[in-house]
């Protein structure tokens, strides 16, 4: 019996790794599951960017759904999003509210600057605390929050004109169904 043990342990390894395989076949990878889909936000404030004395609240953002694009002045792949939200951001139809994360206001304001600010309102979370509660693995990502404060979609990695036709469009006509 004892000689069978090897056997077993590599015959256990084949079947983990193909069924690894057959699983990224059927999977998107860049697709990471957020337990807070359909759930409500996650209470914050935060200073706005361009007036670090003046606060945003969660509270102050509802009535209305809003797109919480987070970026960063130092992320690379926000560089390759951003014309894209300048391009299509304002025809959504939805106030676009620029999450910086982990980054210096000076650094933030530079790059906004430089490049556009497609954005309604810039909130900043230097330290990324709350961005933690949002369960913020990077930048970009996008979140979709309905005017009842519930988020409704989130996307990792950066949004292109395909994703916002494929997903963030299609998401934003479900919450207008909804709507009275």
């Amino acid at each position: 019996m004892s000689r069978l043990l090897p056997f077993f342990a590599f015959l256990g390894l084949v079947v983990l790794f193909g069924f690894g395989i057959w699983w990224n076949t059927k999977h998107d990878q860049r697709e990471v599951p957020s337990p807070l889909i359909g759930r409500a936000a996650p209470e914050f404030r935060l200073p706005v960017l361009d007036d670090l004395d003046r606060t945003v609240a969660k509270a102050d953002l509802l009535g209305k759904p809003y797109l919480l694009n987070v970026f960063g002045s130092w992320c690379f792949a926000c560089g390759e999003e951003h014309p894209v939200l300048m391009a299509e951001g304002k025809a959504l139809g939805v106030m676009l509210v620029g999450y910086n994360y982990k980054d210096e206001p000076a650094a933030a304001k530079g790059w906004l600057a430089e490049h556009g600010n497609p954005y309604d309102l810039v909130i900043a979370d230097v330290e990324g605390r709350t961005a933690i509660d949002f369960g913020v693995y990077g930048a970009p990502e996008t979140f979709l929050v309905d005017g009842k404060g519930v988020i409704r979609y989130k996307r990792v990695g950066p949004l292109t004109p395909d994703v916002i036709e494929r997903e963030v469009k299609p998401a934003l006509a479900a919450i207008a169904k909804e709507s009275p």
